[in-house]
């Protein structure tokens, strides 16, 4: 297990960055989120273009308000007249050039890298809207017979503004994990100077191996080792455990958790880009800015309605000239259905969801490095779990114990414990941990000895004491009684370990020795299977030891002796069955397996981030998160499916409605209503958005 957890040698790759550096690169991108068309360089920049909307949209806004009380069709629908004076006739033509320049001239800008690339989208349809309105409405005044319609022009600049403003207002607010993340560092540390000094620091002056005092309630600020002290630290912010971790001299702990009542010494061996909250940072926004299926047919469905869009205008245009004559409803008509047409809400269909599933996952543990792979876990069939160290815990423990009459467990686990106190091999550290986790008394010992390749003996209340393998056994000259005889036969065909205790040279007790089954883990294999999942199980021990695990938490299938560099065939036997794979392991040696799965997820500790060869990293190493991981894809796609439909589907009934096929009833849509129908759209898309966060992750 020491070279499945080499935490920080994965961050070797990454220069000495300070904390400082941190917190202003990842305020830089604060609120960044592609909006389905990253080449366009209006939508790499949230966080600044929605103070620039916003501006836009209020003075447009204002700027609009006389437009709309001087235009001659309000005026006769409302029944009301404005007080005329000479040049009053030219205060709607004005007003509404200015809102053109002033409102639509970010929407003409972002339309060039559009047509530039020769990727039409959605800023190519509003351009072309808002363009044909104003040519022909300025055309209009020098033409008598007919009048524009600047008030329809400058209301569809509103309407787009305002619909720009809340799309990126809702995309920052729920894109705010990297804002939340970067607050956890704090900005100054308090570092213990060779004289033994106490002296605040600004954490960008942070070095490895400088010694840190970490006062009761503090945030920690650099990745480090516990020198000194003992506490509970607090690292639900990190790992999600709402619990507080307990820690003690050597015990590892991570920036930007908070430390409980006692006071602590650290040893500093990560800063800046290397820490864990940096690496959570990076994923993050990896995550949010890369693309999935999902999310590049939302691209491609822009680029059809661009072409639909245009083909049914040029329809309109041409049915409406032969049936009435080119006239100003002409044009309507064609501005009608470009801007019914416009993907404004088909641009926020899926950023938005990949937005907000992002932040549920980092408040789950669950990392997403690639956009796809998160994507691509609804899919999945099969998932195969690295056993040691995934659903186990990397450690033995007891996890049997058989007792001569006369003798409870308790009594028998705590003087074998007792005897093991000093002792440094694997199964004694087994044997201790067992019984401090059931909170035994150990009673006291004398004479302490090794017997060399065959254990332990001591003096306890006046009686000899040994403990060892059944070579011990040959030593003392003694035999098993008959219980514990059968315990062992049945600890051996399941692979487990067995040690004895002997009491004045008498076989007392028997006990077990497995890596102990994470608690989790018989949870997470239901689960799974309740998902019509399998559950298939990869590991270097041996087919008795595995099966044994396997019969306990009901897995499906089983790999048992694999070398490491034989695990990604075992993957790739599954997937030529037509499989779809996910591959649960460490990250370290089963790289392989999880770069040959269809989806690979690396499980770990939180400083394991910079993980390369996962799409997906949870933070904690409790295998229900994998089960939150599929949970959440499916939710995610659902949302996804149902955002593209609204954003898209509309088009099917409005773009009818828009070319006029009601007209000889009398039902026309101006471009102005057109332009409310589209951002109702938006708004819907926004709102169904929003309640994905209603999903539960473990049903």
């Amino acid at each position: 297990m020491d070279d499945k957890h080499k935490n920080h040698d994965m961050h070797a790759e990454h220069s000495e960055h300070s904390g400082h550096d941190m917190h202003q690169n990842h305020a830089d991108h604060s609120g960044h989120q592609e909006s389905g068309h990253d080449e366009h360089a209006g939508h790499t920049d949230h966080s600044g273009h929605e103070q620039m909307f916003r501006e836009r949209f209020w003075i447009s806004s204002l700027i609009s308000i006389p437009v709309l009380l001087y235009s001659p069709s309000i005026q006769n629908w409302l029944g009301f007249t404005m007080l005329t004076f000479p040049g009053s006739a030219l205060i709607t033509p004005i007003l509404a050039v200015i809102i053109f320049f002033y409102g639509g001239l970010p929407f003409l800008k972002m339309a060039v890298p559009e047509i530039k690339t020769r990727k039409p989208g959605m800023m190519t349809l509003i351009s072309l809207a808002i363009g044909v309105a104003f040519i022909y409405s300025i055309a209009a005044l020098f033409l008598p017979t007919e009048s524009g319609f600047f008030w329809e022009l400058v209301t569809l600049i509103d309407i787009m503004l305002l619909g720009h403003w809340m799309e990126m207002r809702s995309v920052r607010q729920a894109s705010g994990a990297l804002d939340a993340l970067a607050k956890l560092l704090p900005d100054t540390a308090e570092r213990i100077e060779p004289d033994g000094r106490v002296r605040e620091v600004p954490v960008a002056s942070l070095r490895k191996n400088d010694l840190l005092l970490v006062r009761p309630g503090a945030s920690i600020p650099a990745d480090g080792q516990i020198a000194e002290g003992q506490s509970d630290v607090n690292e639900a912010m990190i790992t999600g455990e709402s619990l507080p971790v307990s820690k003690k001299a050597g015990d590892q702990v991570i920036a930007g958790t908070i430390n409980g009542d006692g006071s602590l010494r650290v040893h500093v061996n990560a800063i800046g880009d290397e820490t864990a909250l940096a690496g959570i940072m990076r994923l993050v926004e990896q995550a949010q800015q890369s693309k999935s299926d999902t999310q590049i047919l939302a691209d491609k469905a822009a680029g059809w309605l661009f072409y639909v869009a245009l083909a049914v205008a040029a329809l309109t245009a041409v049915l409406w000239t032969i049936g009435y004559g080119f006239n100003v409803e002409v044009v309507a008509r064609v501005a009608t259905v470009l801007v019914i047409a416009c993907p404004h809400a088909l641009g926020l269909a899926v950023p938005l969801v990949v937005a907000i599933t992002t932040s549920m996952g980092a408040e789950n543990g669950i990392l997403v490095r690639d956009r796809l792979a998160l994507e691509t876990a609804r899919e999945i069939d099969t998932v195969i779990f690295d056993k040691t160290g995934t659903l186990t815990l990397g450690e033995f423990g007891v996890v049997g114990i058989a007792t001569v009459e006369g003798w409870s467990e308790s009594d028998a686990l705590a003087l074998a414990a007792a005897v093991e106190g000093d002792s440094e091999h694997t199964i004694a550290r087994g044997i201790r941990r067992t019984a401090e986790v059931r909170g035994l008394t150990l009673p006291k010992i004398t004479d302490f000895e090794a017997i060399k390749g065959r254990g332990l003996t001591a003096v306890s209340g006046g009686k000899s004491v040994h403990i060892g393998s059944k070579r011990l056994m040959e030593a003392l000259r003694t035999e098993l009684p008959v219980s514990l005889d059968e315990f062992e036969k049945r600890t051996s065909a399941r692979g487990q370990s067995s040690v004895y205790l002997f009491q004045n040279e008498k076989a007392i007790a028997a006990f077990a020795l497995a890596d102990v089954i994470r608690p989790e883990s018989k949870e997470a294999v239901e689960k799974l299977h309740k998902m019509d999942i399998q559950v298939v199980m990869l590991t270097g021990d041996s087919r008795a030891v595995a099966q044994s695990v396997a019969n306990e938490l009901g897995i499906d299938q089983v790999f048992a002796e694999v070398l490491p560099e034989d695990k990604d065939q075992k993957v790739a036997t599954l997937q030529a069955q037509g499989r779809k794979v996910a591959m649960v392991g460490d990250g370290v040696n089963d790289a392989p397996a999880l770069t040959r799965a269809d989806v690979g997820i690396a499980i770990g500790g939180g400083t394991d981030v910079a993980i390369e060869s996962a799409g997906i990293i949870l933070v904690k190493s409790n295998p229900l998160d994998v089960v939150k991981i599929f949970a959440l894809s499916r939710a995610s796609y659902r949302k996804m499916i149902q955002n593209l439909w609204w954003a898209a589907g509309y088009n099917i009934i409005a773009l009818p409605l828009a070319a006029g096929i009601l007209a000889p009833i009398g039902i026309l849509l101006s471009p102005a209503v057109g332009a409310v129908l589209m951002s109702l759209s938006t708004v819907v898309v926004a709102v169904n958005a929003q309640f994905l966060k209603r999903s539960s992750l473990l049903a």
